[in-house]
C-alpha cells in the first residue's frame, strides 16, 4: 500500500509563540535568545531578512536594535513546552497515526484514508492558527523523507501557501522540482555527507533519488540506500506512535540578577529540581545518585589514568 505522509511544524516556533501572546510583535523583526540570553534560538522572517543568523552570538547582532528597531526576547521554555502540546494535540486529531518528532514538529499517517491532502492541510493550519495563533507549513508525500522535503517547500516557496503535497505534481513536474532543490535539503544528509555527494557529482535531490541504491550502500551505509529508496517514494521508515524515553533530563534557567542570599537560591533548585522530577514521571523513569565517597573514588582512577606520573 503506497504511504500518505504529512509532516506539521510551526514556523519559527518560539517567536510564534510570543507573538501568540504579544500581537505587537507581529511584522517586527524579533529573535529569542538562549538560556543566558547570550544566543539566537528563533527568529522571525523580518529578523531573518536583516541577515541574522541561527545560534549567532546576541552581541554580534545587537546593533540591529537601534538601527532597524530588533526586538530580543528571553527564552521561556515552559511556554514553549505548553503551546507545543496544545498544538500537537490539535493535530493529532487529524490523522490516526502521529508520531511527535520535536517540539515543533509532528507527522501525520494519512494512509487508507480518502482525503484531498491540499485541503485536509490547509484545513490543519487554520484550525492551528485559530486556536493558538500559530503559523504552521504542511508537507506531504509517500515517505518521512520526502514529507520533510514537501515542508521545506511549502515553507520557502510562498505560491504553495504553506501547503505543498507531492501527489499535486505528475512524476515529471516532481522530477524538476526536485531538480531544483541543493542534495543538502535531503532530511539526514548533513554538511559532511553534502560535501562527499558533490564530489560525486550530487547536487540535487533529483541526483540523489536517481542515484545508483547498491553503489551507493556500498559507498557510504545502508542508511543512504533508505534515504535513496525514500526518494522514490518507498516509506521504509515507519511512525515510532511513543517517542523515545529521555535519558537526561535538564531544567535550568539564567538568574537575571546576581544571587546572593542562600535562601534565593535554595527555593530556585528545590523549584526546578520538582519540574525535572514531574518530567522523569511523565515519562515512568526512575533516577539514582552515587555517594559522594563513590564520586571521588572515580575521579581519583580516573586522574590517575590521565596521568602519568604518581598522583599526589
Amino acid at each position: 500500500m503506497s504511504h500518505d505522509i504529512a509532516l506539521v511544524d510551526g514556523n519559527n516556533f518560539y517567536v510564534s509563540c510570543e507573538r501568540a501572546f504579544n500581537p505587537a510583535l507581529e511584522q517586527r523583526p524579533v529573535v529569542v535568545l538562549s538560556n543566558n540570553d547570550g544566543c539566537v534560538v528563533s527568529r522571525s522572517n523580518e529578523a531573518k531578512a536583516l541577515g541574522i543568523k541561527m545560534g549567532v552570538p546576541y552581541f554580534e547582532v545587537k546593533h540591529l536594535t537601534k538601527s532597524h528597531g530588533l526586538i530580543w526576547l528571553s527564552s521561556n521554555y515552559t511556554l514553549y513546552g505548553d503551546m507545543s502540546a496544545r498544538m500537537m494535540s490539535i493535530l493529532g486529531a487529524f490523522a490516526p497515526e502521529q508520531e511527535i518528532y520535536s517540539i515543533d514538529e509532528c507527522f501525520l499517517d494519512f494512509t487508507g484514508m480518502v482525503v484531498d491532502q491540499i485541503a485536509r492541510g490547509r484545513k490543519m493550519r487554520a484550525t492551528v492558527r485559530q486556536y493558538i495563533g500559530i503559523q504552521t507549513c504542511v508537507g506531504i508525500g509517500p515517505s518521512k523523507t520526502m514529507a520533510k522535503l514537501a515542508n521545506h517547500i511549502a515553507k520557502k516557496q510562498p505560491q504553495f501557501r504553506g501547503v505543498f503535497a507531492w501527489s499535486a505534481l505528475t512524476a515529471t513536474e516532481q522530477d524538476a522540482m526536485m531538480a531544483g532543490l541543493e542534495v543538502g535539503e535531503v532530511w539526514g544528509i548533513g554538511r559532511r555527507l553534502n560535501a562527499q555527494l558533490d564530489n560525486l557529482g550530487i547536487r540535487s535531490a533529483l541526483d540523489l533519488k536517481q542515484a545508483d541504491p547498491a553503489a551507493m550502500r556500498r559507498r557510504f551505509s545502508v542508511v543512504m540506500e533508505r534515504t535513496i529508496a525514500e526518494l522514490n517514494g518507498v516509506a521504509c521508515l515507519d511512525l515510532e506512535d511513543v517517542a523515545p524515553r529521555k535519558e537526561q533530563i535538564m531544567c535550568s534557567r539564567s538568574f537575571g540578577r546576581p544571587v546572593t542570599d542562600l535562601a534565593d537560591l535554595k527555593e530556585a533548585v528545590m523549584s526546578y529540581t520538582v519540574r525535572a522530577a514531574a518530567r522523569m514521571r511523565e515519562q515512568s523513569s526512575a533516577c539514582h545518585s552515587r555517594s559522594s565517597s563513590s564520586v571521588a573514588s572515580n575521579a581519583d582512577t580516573s586522574a590517575r589514568h590521565k596521568c602519568r606520573g604518581p598522583v599526589s
